[in-house]
């Protein structure tokens, strides 16, 4: 992880209440079999209250901090064996368009282009090595609209095999600025919109669980990593990866009961 503090918000321009900028992080969203337990779990660890959102792909609920939109849960069909994961959605000026870029760019589009009621129009893609990625065309609902507060999106962040080719894909879908990290052995980009930091890709090579491949992870917004912790596990979670410190705050890695995996972070002191 890297640049993720000091980023002006999840759309690139400062303003989460605006329409996002062309490839701005904008919403996050887990599938999963149990809604109700999935909820208790969330709420008691960040916070969150939930409503009713669009119900195109079955059961969805939005998940609101103190009365503002921060992420998505929805259910998935009792069939439909899935991974388990949060799914980033990134900003599209027009999904159809944006979702045959992805095409013509060596990534699938599996779910859509489909309209979510008066929310908005979305995509579920892949890029070329597998990960998966939303596409979210804002009309009635913008996004998230909280940040910077525990509880809340703060980063997200591609692991890959490696960065060079996977970031040129995403260059040339959503337009973005790739900016090395000058460092021997470390293969990061961070991917800006308009000079701002909004995302990074991560190349860990063979690091790579085989079970899981290429895959997005979401960090959450935490005031104290370690209590934090202590929570998840409380609340039938477990922890992947234990707390260290970086330049950015001290992050560990977690799963929820259903196995879906994310960060926390405390940001410096």
């Amino acid at each position: 992880m890297t640049e993720a503090r000091g980023s002006t918000g999840l759309n690139g321009d400062g303003d989460t209440h605006t329409r996002r900028t062309q490839g701005a992080p904008c919403w996050v969203s887990l599938m999963v079999h149990g809604m109700a337990t999935t909820q208790e779990f969330y709420g008691e660890l960040f916070g969150w209250e939930f409503q009713p959102g669009p119900q195109q792909l079955g059961p969805y609920a939005r998940a609101l901090l103190d009365g503002q939109e921060v992420a998505g849960i929805g259910q998935l069909p009792p069939d439909r064996h899935l991974p388990i994961a949060w799914t980033p959605y990134l900003a599209a000026d027009d999904v159809d368009q944006t979702a045959e870029t992805v095409r013509m760019c060596g990534g699938t589009v599996g779910v859509g282009p489909l309209d979510a009621a008066e929310a908005g129009r979305l995509a579920i893609g892949s890029d070329p090595s597998g990960a998966v990625f939303g596409i979210w065309q804002a009309s009635a609902h913008l996004g998230t609209t909280i940040t910077g507060v525990p509880g809340t999106p703060a980063w997200n962040e591609l692991l890959t095999y490696e960065t060079a080719s996977v970031a040129k894909f995403y260059e040339a879908v959503f337009g973005y600025e790739e900016v090395p990290v000058g460092s021997a052995g470390f293969d990061y980009v961070t991917l800006r919109l308009d000079g701002h930091p909004v995302a990074g890709i991560h190349g860990v090579g063979t690091a790579l669980p085989r079970d899981r491949g290429p895959h997005w992870m979401t960090y959450f917004e935490v005031a104290d990593t370690d209590e934090a912790l202590r929570r998840v596990t409380d609340l039938g979670g477990h922890t992947l990866k234990q707390p260290h410190d970086s330049p950015h705050g001290r992050v560990a890695t977690v799963a929820d009961p259903e196995g879906a995996m994310f960060s926390v972070i405390e940001g410096p002191r």
